[in-house]
């Protein structure tokens, strides 16, 4: 059994959280994380790394010099690419990098991150993130009344009239350096990764075991 302790909005401790270990899978996925991390991370490349080949870069197409009866090497062209000025050999060209990971694995990379994280202890559930004024020092100091260390990833819920967050926190949280925020359906395999700790409203929360529950096969049916 893994237990989650609840703050409120001041960092203060207002209650545990129990999940029956049954709920959380910790016994398989490693290499299912691997995969769609390395797809995320693919995915995020622009792939517009280009140069341009002896057809492409300017210059006449004139033979430099006649072939034979120089002393020289001959060459068509002085856009070839062992000329200075010349085109570029093998050179990058635009493509796609994005990779296709299937939705049952993503869903159980999906699992096995927010388990591990839970079962370690690094995901803090709270009560409500609606600040009385947009000041970056209320974030900072419920951050550190956690007594959370390294990077942060504050998760709320998809529906912006839950009431778990206002405009005054977004303002507050945005020039913290290492912390993060979003919403529980962006909420994806690498920031669970890329975070060392993972804090979310209780209602963003029921999001998040709703995803669990499918793969452990504990959701309502």
């Amino acid at each position: 059994m893994s237990t989650i302790k609840v703050y409120d909005k001041s960092g203060s401790v207002t209650g545990e959280r129990t999940v029956e270990e049954t709920s959380l899978v910790l016994n398989r996925g490693e290499q299912a994380v691997k995969d769609t991390v390395v797809a995320i991370l693919n995915g995020y490349r622009a792939g517009t790394a280009k140069t341009k080949n002896r057809s492409e870069v300017s210059g006449t197409g004139k033979k430099p010099w006649k072939q034979k009866g120089t002393g020289r090497s001959s060459f068509g062209s002085s856009r070839n690419p062992v000329w200075r000025g010349g085109g570029v050999a093998f050179g990058p060209v635009p493509r796609d990098y994005s990779q296709k990971v299937n939705k049952k694995v993503v869903a159980l990379a999906y699992a096995r991150a927010l388990s591990d994280k839970i079962a370690a202890g690094e995901l803090a559930l709270v009560d409500s993130l609606v600040f009385d004024e947009p000041k970056t020092k209320l974030s900072a100091s419920m951050i550190k009344t956690m007594g959370l260390t390294g990077s942060t990833l504050i998760v709320v819920a998809d529906d912006p009239t839950c009431g778990d967050a206002n405009d005054n926190f977004f303002f507050s949280s945005g020039n913290l350096p290492s912390v993060g925020v979003c919403s529980a359906g962006e909420l994806d395999v690498y920031m669970l990764c890329r975070f060392k700790n993972i804090v979310v409203t209780t209602a963003a929360f029921a999001a998040l075991e709703e995803r669990l529950a499918r793969v452990t096969g504990k959701a309502d049916k």
